[in-house]
């Protein structure tokens, strides 16, 4: 993906809508055809994500169908860390791809990034540490 050159003057009224959800983080994201934008919370996605990994992580469902710069993204992402919401945006970038192509959805879903995962923090305990974790036990 490349640098945005105006991020105000991009117009996403001819796209496609999508909610992704991970963990506690809820990600709205809008895809439309284009150069391979992708702007979260107002700002581009190499200043927002930090990681590496998070980085590369975004661009996975563009690479998955070989079109890296056929899509710009612009996504409003809230709750939860950047891991969370990394995921939440993967989660929406696919729904919204397999709005404009349906035939897509084999391919993406061998790659399981149409289904949500589910997998959140399990709640703590009472009379434990956390949420398995007993408190120290000493015999004597």
């Amino acid at each position: 993906m490349r640098q945005a050159p105006n991020i105000e003057n991009l117009n996403f009224k001819e796209s496609k809508y999508a909610t992704g959800r991970r963990k506690k983080s809820i990600a709205k994201v809008w895809l439309k055809k284009g150069t391979g934008i992708i702007i979260v919370n107002g700002k581009n996605y190499e200043e927002y994500f930090k990681r590496v990994n998070h980085k590369s992580e975004l661009t996975k469902p563009f690479e998955i169908i070989n079109q890296t710069t056929s899509y710009d993204v612009k996504c409003s992402v809230k709750g939860g860390g950047h891991s969370g919401q990394v995921g939440a945006m993967i989660h929406g970038i696919s729904k919204a791809l397999l709005q404009f192509d349906s035939t897509l959805k084999p391919t993406l879903k061998k790659e399981k990034l149409t289904t949500r995962d589910s997998r959140a923090v399990e709640r703590k305990k009472y009379g434990h540490r956390k949420a398995r974790r007993s408190f120290q036990f000493s015999k004597r």
